[in-house]
């Protein structure tokens, strides 16, 4: 790697924080990737978490996602909104939905929690109880009644669907029930991960090649059918735009604007944020979790943003081709490809200035037996 000059040690301090409330969950989703967390790991008390919010108001942070385990499991889960908002932050809550009732809205209306809350993402994983629950066992039911609990009051919601084996062919349905059905203005959808649970129970719940395309050309159909309405960062709907921008830019050299082809550019997440585990351990991220940056009751969090050489390393990274990076010598995707998650290409090879195997175009292609010089929006079109 090589020596930051002392400009590159002033970018400037993260914007938001992702922190993990607790390891405690009322699920044992399928795919889970913090699962072997949530399990090792024991919660910070209250005290610890309310002076961590502090720290992150005197360094001018703006917004905190709250995550879990399920957040709503914390008996003071409303006194550290609370303290968030004492410190003039906005805050997000990503929850399964099961224990958002009546009560939960009621405590919405305290003081300037509904004003201060940006979003509720909600995980709806199937149209019935039936596929829905394969993922997230026992928890269709709640989980929908919430969600409509939330959407009827008003509250700004979100959904995200984790795309898997059980519930591929349920997403026209899933769309109908949250975009129809329910009248959500948009939701995300991302895919089950090799991580955590998903790594236990992959051969169950992650895509295998044939159901990658499949995958893609129902996204295709939903994003036609719904213009706007679906959102993803990952998953078969980020790659089914990532490729077709990368089929262009082979067969006519012009290169996407959107972002960086040919290096190592995946991640833009350790430019704005930093992660923290239940335990009060501050990581990249929570895909990167096993790369411990710190723990808030000891170390500077301003201090690990400037100066942390596992995040100089991750920063660094966007200075590689791809034609340089190991296992993607001489592949003709290299001055289109990005590299992808690293979270997951670390999680997997144990190298962070690797790609990730499991978004490699060559390696998707020729499983999915796509013809060297054929485009997949043709092959797609076949289908």
């Amino acid at each position: 790697m090589t020596e930051h000059s002392p400009a590159e040690h002033q970018i400037p301090l993260p914007t938001s924080v992702e922190i993990a409330l607790t390891g405690r969950c009322n699920l044992h989703c399928q795919y889970c990737f913090y699962n072997d967390e949530m399990v090792g790991l024991s919660d910070l008390f209250t005290e610890e978490w309310l002076a961590f919010f502090q720290e992150l108001g005197r360094l001018a942070v703006q917004r905190v996602t709250l995550t879990g385990g399920e957040v709503f499991t914390r008996p003071d889960f409303w006194e550290l909104v609370d303290g968030v908002i004492a410190n003039k932050m906005r805050y997000s809550i990503l929850t399964n939905g099961t224990l958002i009732d009546e009560q939960v809205l009621a405590q919405f209306q305290v003081g300037k929690r509904r004003r201060r809350l940006s979003s509720i993402q909600v995980s709806i994983d199937g149209s019935t109880a039936e596929i829905h629950n394969q993922s997230r066992p026992g928890s269709f039911d709640r989980a929908v009644r919430g969600l409509r609990l939330l959407k009827d009051a008003g509250f700004p919601i979100t959904v995200r669907c984790t795309i898997n084996r059980h519930n591929l062919h349920d997403l026209e349905n899933v769309a109908r029930l949250l975009l129809e059905d329910i009248g959500l203005p948009s939701f995300s959808t991302n895919d089950a991960m090799p991580m955590g649970a998903g790594c236990d129970n992959q051969g169950d719940i992650t895509l295998n090649a044939a159901e990658k395309l499949e995958a893609l050309r129902i996204m295709e159909r939903l994003v036609e059918r719904y213009p706007g309405r679906l959102q993803a960062n990952a998953g078969p709907q980020a790659k089914l735009k990532m490729y077709a921008e990368m089929d262009h830019a082979r067969r006519t050299g012009e290169k996407t604007t959107r972002w960086q082809m040919g290096y190592l550019t995946a991640c833009g997440c350790i430019f704005n944020k930093l992660d923290i585990l239940h335990d009060g351990t501050i990581v990249p991220c929570h895909v990167l979790h096993r790369l411990h940056l710190g723990h808030i009751a000891t170390d500077s969090l301003e201090e690990i943003w400037h100066t942390h050489p596992i995040l100089q390393a991750l920063r660094e990274r966007r200075s590689l081709p791809m034609s340089e990076v190991a296992g993607c010598e001489g592949c003709e995707w290299t001055l289109y490809c990005n590299g992808s998650c690293p979270g997951l290409a670390y999680d997997l090879t144990g190298d962070l200035l690797r790609a990730n195997p499991e978004d490699c175009y060559r390696r998707f292609r020729a499983e999915a037996g796509i013809a060297p010089n054929q485009d997949l929006a043709a092959v797609l079109a076949q289908g």
